[in-house]
């Protein structure tokens, strides 16, 4: 088997076991992953939102908010499973696109 079949298939068993995020964390009881937390999460934790972070959360929204579709937060677990996956897929599409389209630049002959 080629190296590359084998990453594809450990891409897509990642894409696959992504929903393990909505389980864990509600099993374990650990609320947010590190780092993700929005300013109003890190308002309760430290107390305040630094300036630069209030200054900058609303630069960027999310395609996908909380990895979910539009509409979707009070859906069943396996609603928002599917939406995990869904949001897994599309990520990786970006990633690879992205990558594919630099590769394809940096490597033109003149």
């Amino acid at each position: 088997m080629k190296i590359t079949t084998k990453l594809w298939i450990g891409v897509g068993i990642l894409g696959i076991v992504s929903p393990l995020g909505l389980f864990l964390p509600d099993h374990f009881k650990a609320g947010s992953a590190w780092g993700e937390w929005g300013a109003e999460e890190v308002q309760e934790l430290i107390g305040y939102i630094p300036a630069g972070l209030n200054r900058l959360a609303t630069l960027w929204s999310a395609p996908l908010p909380d990895y979910a579709f539009v509409g979707w937060e009070e859906q069943s677990l396996a609603g928002l499973s599917l939406a995990y996956i869904f949001s897994a897929i599309v990520g990786i599409m970006l990633c690879v696109g992205v990558a594919f389209m630099l590769g394809s630049i940096l490597s033109k002959k003149e």
